[in-house]
This record gives C-alpha cells, structure tokens and sequence, in this order.
C-alpha cells in the first residue's frame, strides 16, 4: 500500500506539537488522520530544541540553474545571471583539474621540464 504524503504548514505543526505537549496526542492524531506519530514527535524535539523557528521550512540547497532552465523567456538580468552561474560552475571544474594535475605531478616526483 503505497503512503500518502502531506505537507503541513508551520501553523499546522505547531498546532500538533501544543496537542502533544499539552497530553493529549491520540485524539488529536485521529482527527487529523496521522498515522505516523514519529513525524509529530520529531517536530516536538525540534520545537523544544529551536523553538517556533525550528518547524519552519529550510531552504535545501539544490541546482541554481535549475530555476532559470525550466522558464522558457529570461528578462535581461536573468540571463545575465545565468551566464554568471554557468561560469562559476566552469571554473569549479577547472580549479578541481588543476588541482588533480598538481597531486599527479607531485606523485611523479615534480616538474617534469627539470632536467
């Protein structure tokens, strides 16, 4: 049986964490239709720990160009942007071969133009 994903707001998380921290989690877990009770406990564990702001959503890091590929027009300064990020990703290649090429070199006992 496949699961059934829902994604709850702030305010509906922190809703279930005062049930919960107030002594009365079964009741409120049947009538939101909860299943999994472990979500809810990690959301009290995070409330206790951060508070309020640790059951706000984080931003995950991901592909920066990823928001620029899926449009199909780029005002200016989007594409700008995009050639920006292009290039950074370019020289983050570059720089990890340069640096392979240096532990080669220093693995074959130095600067072969030496003689």
């Amino acid at each position: 049986m496949a699961r059934k994903y829902t994604m709850r707001s702030k305010e509906e998380q922190l809703a279930m964490v005062k049930a919960v921290l107030s002594g009365t989690p079964a009741q409120y877990y049947e009538n939101q239709g909860i299943a999994d009770h472990h979500t809810v406990m990690r959301w009290v564990k995070k409330y206790e720990q951060e508070g309020e702001a640790g059951l706000e959503a984080k931003k995950k890091p991901g592909n920066p160009l990823s928001r620029y590929e899926r449009r199909k027009e780029l005002t200016y300064e989007e594409q700008l942007q995009y050639q920006i990020e292009l290039l950074k990703r370019e020289l983050v290649k570059k720089e990890a071969e340069v640096l392979r090429l240096k532990k080669l070199n220093a693995r074959k006992g130095g600067d072969t133009r030496r003689k």
